[in-house]
């Protein structure tokens, strides 16, 4: 009975504990996305150009000065900064991001309306890097030094060195122009998912793959391996029960961090393969001056590391109680 007492105890403890951290890292989130709001407001207001005579001769006249201050007026830009600063961030704090200069739509319908675009390819690209380097990661390390080794190893260090944009351009080169197996351009099915993916795919796999050889060799170097061989346990049963679940630890904390990172927009590969994701989105707001998109942009971006950043540590503790929290304030 003083056994389960204690447990039980203990249980309460580690429960207390989690809500105290996941509370101080919300805490923390909030103050993360005060000082971007301020930053991105900041860097938005002392950018060159007038985005209320941009949007007025995107319609292919010459705007007057009366119609541009009409027009300035109508967006509020007329005000000093405090004062749209303090405007806006009432409205981030009720959910509204504003409307876009660009679409004439609220920013938060335009980010809604992209973001299925970014999840597939995000979700298409992190499978691609689990399925291809959780084993060449695992072969490496069992064969370390020899030639398969050094293969995969080369590739990582190729996969590691090339531009996105470059990669991409011979994916299109290669796969769209010469042997017409993919499209090189829109999302138009699965099959156009494939070349946009595998140049998002290619350098994380080149970089988790090192990651995993490395923490794999680490624990194979622990005490715990020596014992399990002194007991007679095969190779083959100590990797899988005791090496593999140690050592992918710190590897799913990065992934969470890289996946946040894609969720946040490939600018880059979705601009060239015209992928109608949240990054064009991006691209597309920053040429055009639409300052309320770009705002609603970076507090997403921000928000998915965080976000991703707390679930990864709170997965992290409830797969492994020995790592403490930090919940010191």
């Amino acid at each position: 009975m003083a056994e389960i007492g204690f447990a039980v105890n203990r249980s309460r403890e580690d429960g207390w504990l989690l809500g105290k951290y996941i509370g101080k890292r919300i805490l923390q989130l909030a103050a993360v996305l005060f000082g971007i709001t301020f930053l991105t407001f900041l860097l938005t207001y002392l950018s060159p150009g007038d985005p209320a005579r941009l949007m007025l001769m995107a319609t292919g006249v010459t705007p007057s000065e009366e119609l541009v201050e009409q027009v300035r007026a109508e967006l509020g830009l007329d005000k000093p900064f405090w004062v749209r600063y303090g405007l806006w961030l009432g409205q981030v704090g009720t959910g509204d991001f504003g409307t876009s200069y660009k679409y004439g739509r609220p920013v938060f319908d335009v980010l809604m309306s992209r973001l299925p675009a970014t999840l597939r390819l995000t979700g298409g690209a992190m499978l691609l890097v689990v399925v291809v380097s959780f084993p060449l990661g695992i072969l490496s390390a069992i064969h370390r030094n020899k030639v398969l080794d050094l293969i995969i190893r080369l590739f990582s260090f190729a996969g590691l060195s090339m531009p996105s944009f470059w990669l991409g351009m011979l994916l299109m080169l290669w796969f769209g122009v010469h042997l017409k197996l993919f499209p090189v351009t829109g999302s138009s099915g699965l099959h156009s998912l494939v070349l946009p993916a595998l140049t998002l795919a290619l350098p994380l796999i080149a970089q988790y793959s090192r990651q995993i050889r490395a923490v794999i060799l680490e624990e194979h170097s622990q005490n715990y391996v020596d014992g399990a061989r002194a007991r007679g346990m095969k190779e083959g049963t100590i990797m899988i029960r005791h090496i593999l679940p140690n050592a992918m630890l710190p590897v799913i904390t990065l992934l969470g961090m890289s996946t946040g990172a894609l969720l946040g927009g490939a600018a880059i590969v979705e601009s060239l393969f015209v992928w109608p994701g949240v990054g064009q989105m991006a691209v597309e707001a920053i040429f055009s001056r639409d300052y309320p998109l770009i705002q609603g942009y970076v507090i997403w971006m921000a928000t998915m590391y965080v976000v991703l950043n707390l679930l990864v540590d709170v997965w992290t503790h409830l797969r492994d109680p020995r790592i403490r929290l930090d919940v010191d304030v």
